[in-house]
């Protein structure tokens, strides 16, 4: 090949899809105001080979949320992915935007069981300014048309939970979407909807994952929805899905938004199947000199299987690998048993020491610690041959005898703080230096 032609190869070759420069094709409204929703995003990976448009005369068109539908484009319309399209409908004519063109509308109608007997309806025109406006107008209807459909059924006393309306292009129909536990009789329901509203009235049940994925929201995980973002396909989930995955059965975190057990419980439960296959059973026990060994738990990522001397409470845990675990299985069958789980290299391995908490620093009560308060000394009691209360005469010359001595002591500010104060020393009379008179003698005095 010349480098002429790989020149103009490379320039024919589209930078983008067609239609990707502008809000894109998962986007809900013409107007681009509403962030694309990934699970809408089907991406023509055949739109740069040529004739790719031209093999198949089918089109896949997406409506509000995650309704689509596959139209015939009988006129040869030049229609490109991203383009907004009239379609054919019943009655009356729809609104909507072209996602998917080409031979994988094929594959698309294949996936959605589509059956080649099916009727598909033509695709009219592109778009005009006033179906638009026509558009936008039905559609600014929609959830006042929901509350006032909400506050109908109640007064009905029907059991059902009306989750979305949606209107058609030229504003002639109204599809009610609507969540019921039980079969509802809703005939006096739609005619009362009818009269309300003056137009043809669609209801259609979904489910409760199908409510959480039109409304979206922010899993436990940190990152949108599945249902909100990519999934199109519900699968039942059971809670044996937790129990292959040695998931705590609690409902609170098993459920989801939608109060169903959450749908990535189903992503990697054929994994964790296909692996504990090449693993022993749990009901498989083995039997040592000591003791008999039950299983406890597994660990599917390492291959490491735990068991216990008793059935429900772990006690003596030994971990081996599963390999371990099938030779003492086989040496079981043949009447044998071992002396430990443990292969005998780690047996003569050396025991780790024990944790010892030198510093107490992970006692929890470490700042709990109160100060302890200085006990005061006792003050001496007088002798039992002692009087208690001494003369008035005495009290006075004591107490100018105190204040005189007090005015000649009187120490500096910085010299009180350095001394030790002498209210703790215990009170003496009979110390040396003393000058107050004996108590005893005044009294005989």
């Amino acid at each position: 090949m010349t480098p002429d032609k790989i020149s103009d190869m490379e320039e024919d070759k589209p930078q983008s899809q067609p239609g990707a420069n502008r809000s894109g094709c998962c986007r809900r409204s013409y107007d681009g105001s509403e962030p694309p929703r990934g699970k809408l995003n089907c991406y023509n990976w055949l739109a740069d080979i040529p004739g790719g448009h031209a093999d198949f005369d089918i089109v896949e068109v997406q409506f509000k949320n995650t309704r689509k539908g596959f139209f015939r484009n009988s006129l040869k319309l030049p229609l490109e992915t991203g383009d907004i399209v009239a379609v054919e409908s019943a009655p009356g004519h729809d609104i909507g935007e072209i996602t998917l063109t080409g031979q994988l509308v094929a594959l698309q109608m294949k996936k959605a069981n589509v059956k080649p007997d099916t009727e598909i309806r033509r695709v009219l025109r592109k778009a005009r300014q006033a179906d638009l406006e026509r558009y936008e107008e039905a559609k600014a209807k929609e959830n006042d048309t929901m509350i006032r459909a909400r506050k109908i059924a109640e007064d009905l006393k029907l059991n059902m939970k009306i989750g979305d309306v949606e209107y058609q292009g030229d504003g002639n129909k109204a599809i009610f979407y609507y969540i019921a536990d039980e079969r509802v009789d809703f005939r006096q329901l739609i005619k009362v909807l009818a009269e309300a509203f003056k137009v043809r009235i669609e209801m259609k049940q979904i489910g409760a994952r199908q409510e959480a994925g039109r409304i979206g929201g922010i899993g436990p995980c940190g990152r949108p929805l599945c249902c909100a973002s990519w999934m199109t396909n519900f699968v039942s989930v059971g809670t044996a899905a937790a129990r292959f995955q040695d998931i705590s059965l609690n409902p609170q975190k098993l459920a989801g938004q939608c109060a169903k057990l959450k749908c990535c419980l189903n992503f990697e439960v054929d994994a964790y199947v296909e692996s504990l296959k090449r693993m022993p059973s749990k009901d498989t026990h083995l039997e040592t000199a000591d003791a008999t060994y039950y299983h406890f738990k597994n660990d599917v990522f390492n291959r490491q299987i735990t068991y216990s001397t008793d059935k429900s409470v772990p006690a003596n845990l030994v971990t081996i690998s599963a390999e371990r675990a099938f030779e003492i299985i086989g040496m079981n069958k043949q009447g044998e048993k071992p002396l430990s789980l443990l292969p005998e290299s780690e047996e003569r391995t050396e025991a780790r020491k024990p944790f010892a908490d030198i510093l107490g620093q992970d006692s929890i009560a470490r700042f709990d610690n109160k100060k302890k308060k200085k006990k005061r000394k006792p003050k001496p009691k007088n002798p039992a041959g002692e009087n208690s209360e001494p003369s008035d005469s005495n009290k006075q010359g004591a107490s100018q005898q105190q204040e005189s001595g007090a005015q000649q002591r009187q120490p500096r500010r910085n010299e009180r703080r350095n001394r030790p104060s002498d209210r703790r020393r215990p009170k003496d009379d009979n110390r040396p230096g003393n000058n107050t008179p004996d108590k005893t003698k005044s009294s005989d005095e």
